[in-house]
């Protein structure tokens, strides 16, 4: 059998499957129309699996599959004890993780309220500058947070900014730059040596084009 890789659903699946194809991996049914998650590939008894980002992480530790793609705020907010490696930066899917906040309002004295679907990265950010802080877990639409009055801040991914703009936010600090990253099992990496360092190291002389 071939390598079986979990893939990120949405923006990162359209700009990585250009480069699985250059590869010669390609998947049988197209996943943008198809309502199938598990693709074997065209040729080389591959399997493709497509699942939310937080699942990534947790496919590979666990061995279903041996290769991730998924975004560094996933892997980082996975935590840092891992059982995979990160092998490989795809350079797609770029964007910013950081701190946002109504514009021209400083923030207030004591706890800070921040309003994050990253709760570790929030909570291991500000515990490195010694602020202490109440974390709120939201799945979405963290702008508006701050707006409603149940956050001062928030954390979040920026690519734009955009979407800050038009809700009254501005950028504050920069937690980390953010892109693709590939991950591969810590026992398929020795099980299946050969077959995982060729995929990475032909994918590398594709990503440096």
């Amino acid at each position: 059998m071939g390598l079986v890789i979990a893939l990120n659903k949405g923006r990162i699946l359209k700009e990585c499957l250009p480069l699985l194809a250059s590869c010669g991996i390609e998947p049988e049914d197209d996943p943008h129309t198809s309502r199938k998650l598990i693709f074997n590939s065209a040729r080389g008894g591959h399997q493709l699996i497509i699942t939310r980002s937080a699942d990534v992480p947790t496919y590979v530790e666990n061995g279903v599959a041996d290769i991730g793609v998924t975004g560094k705020d996933t892997i980082l907010e996975y935590g840092a004890d891992m059982g995979f490696y990160e092998m490989l930066d795809l350079g797609i899917g770029q964007c910013r993780m950081m701190t946002a906040g109504p514009v021209g309002q400083p923030e207030p004295p004591g706890v800070l309220r921040v309003a994050s679907k990253f709760v570790n990265i929030t909570r291991g950010f500000y515990q490195q500058r010694s602020r202490q802080v109440a974390v709120i877990k939201l799945s979405g639409a963290m702008e508006i947070a701050p707006l409603l009055g149940l956050a001062d801040t928030i954390v979040d991914i920026v690519d734009t900014g955009n979407t800050l703009r038009a809700n009254g936010l501005e950028e504050r600090e920069l937690i980390c730059d953010i892109s693709t990253r590939l991950i591969v099992n810590r026992a398929s990496m020795k099980t299946k040596f050969a077959e995982v360092n060729a995929f990475i190291e032909q994918l590398s002389s594709v990503v440096d084009r």
